[in-house]
């Protein structure tokens, strides 16, 4: 069993000074129970924390490090930016080279804008989106978070046809009025919501590969129905990549599933673990930011030179390195069967959903395809896996509601670990 003395300390002392005692709320483990580990360092496929326990860990920093933490090429790029300063708040060579290496690979982005958060980036694609198009309204998905933009933090009326109201303090019901809540899985929803709302939506925004309600795909042709619609009625369809964006295939999620939307939204991979975003899309979408056009948006730290060396580096790798993702395909692959067997060999009905190296183990019987059917998971048996799992040596997302990522550096021996370590906490908790 884990000593978590250091950690406990720690957590205590947090928070003193900061709000719940973390810098996002996740972390504070309020949905699984107990005190979170305080990480003293990384590398591969582990983390230590302050206590120096060691764990294989699942999270990966919310899925940007998929090569596995401090990997060299990453620390190299980083390690030679850094004498040439941290900050410019001007142009520089790198800035230009990603973008063009962003463009060459993502099929929807012929122009990009580097931000430095998802949130920003998701921000200010829906203000361009609105600036292009002159409308005000924007459809987002029960389940699918966008950052905490106030234009995303939109709880459902009663049912789908009902304006938004806020679900956070601080948003005013005058934004919340502007965003339509439709379900994710289900293009009925969304048509409706449009045609009630005619000429008025500017913008329809999901991720396509649903990473924070789970793991939840998109069924058959609810993609490419959102597609044709969003042409029929001049609407721009923004697909939010940040955790499915280089992550599941060179160009994301628009690439294997062969729908390309009208603007991007990126960050996670393409820092290497830095802070950064960017959104990006169609020419003259994006020809309506400014100085070019008339839309605002900027920053001090955009494009950032070190993160600029470290996004140049792993996506570069990424880009050179294809067989990757057949790797990554194959080891989650085989984790999930082994998910799978154990479910069977104890006469556990729970639902696994896997797309490339993320995935999720939900505890329902119910097959899980938008938020409501996620939301038939068991959270309290969930907790108590999370910290059987932990006590072994595994380290999860705090949250029932997160994708699990996969990193380059878990080899099948850890995942053979993985595997076993789920069978004893099934075991356990039942």
């Amino acid at each position: 069993m884990p000593i978590f003395d250091r950690s406990r300390s720690l957590f205590s002392k947090a928070q003193q000074y900061i709000p719940g005692g973390v810098n996002s709320p996740v972390r504070a483990f309020k949905a699984v129970g107990g005190d979170p580990l305080f990480i003293k360092s990384a590398k591969g496929a582990y983390v230590y924390d302050e206590d120096n326990n060691q764990y294989i860990e699942l999270i990966n920093s919310w899925g940007p490090m998929i090569l596995g933490h401090s990997h060299e090429i990453i620390e190299k790029a980083v390690s030679e930016a850094i004498p040439r300063s941290l900050s410019f708040g001007a142009p520089t060579a790198k800035e230009v080279e990603i973008a063009a290496l962003i463009v060459d690979m993502v099929p929807s982005i012929e122009k990009v804008r580097m931000v430095n958060s998802g949130t920003e980036a998701t921000m200010s694609a829906v203000r361009l989106a609105r600036g292009y198009t002159g409308k005000d309204k924007l459809i987002k998905f029960a389940g699918c978070y966008h950052g905490h933009g106030d234009s995303f933090l939109i709880a459902a009326g009663s049912g789908a046809m009902t304006m938004g109201i806020p679900n956070s303090p601080g948003v005013t019901e005058g934004t919340a009025q502007d965003t339509l809540l439709a379900d994710f899985n289900d293009i009925t929803s969304v048509r409706k919501l449009v045609e009630t709302n005619k000429g008025q939506i500017a913008a329809i925004i999901l991720e396509p590969v649903a990473g924070n309600m789970g793991c939840i795909l998109p069924k058959e042709g609810f993609l490419q129905d959102l597609r044709k619609l969003c042409d029929e009625e001049r609407i721009v369809l923004i697909f939010d990549e940040v955790m499915t964006g280089f992550r599941l295939a060179k160009g994301g999620a628009q690439e294997l599933y062969g729908v390309t939307p009208d603007m991007t939204t990126l960050g996670k991979i393409i820092g290497g673990g830095m802070p950064v975003g960017a959104y990006g899309g169609k020419k003259e979408i994006m020809d309506f930011v400014s100085p070019v056009g008339p839309v605002y948006q900027a920053g001090t730290l955009s494009g950032n030179p070190i993160a600029m060396a470290a996004g140049y580096a792993i996506l570069s790798h990424l880009n050179e390195n294809s067989k990757i993702y057949e790797d990554l395909d194959r080891v989650t692959t085989k984790i999930v069967n082994g998910y799978r067997q154990n479910l069977e060999k104890l006469g556990l009905n729970y639902t696994l959903t896997q797309q490339g190296s993320m995935f999720c183990l939900f505890f329902t019987d119910q097959e899980v395809f938008d938020y409501n059917s996620a939301s038939t998971s068991d959270t309290e048996l969930f907790g108590k896996y999370f910290r059987s799992m932990l006590n072994q040596g595994i380290y999860l997302a705090p949250s029932q509601y997160e994708a699990l990522f996969v990193s380059h550096a878990i080899t099948d021996e850890i995942a053979d670990r993985i595997i076993d370590a789920n069978y004893q906490a099934l075991k356990e908790i039942h």
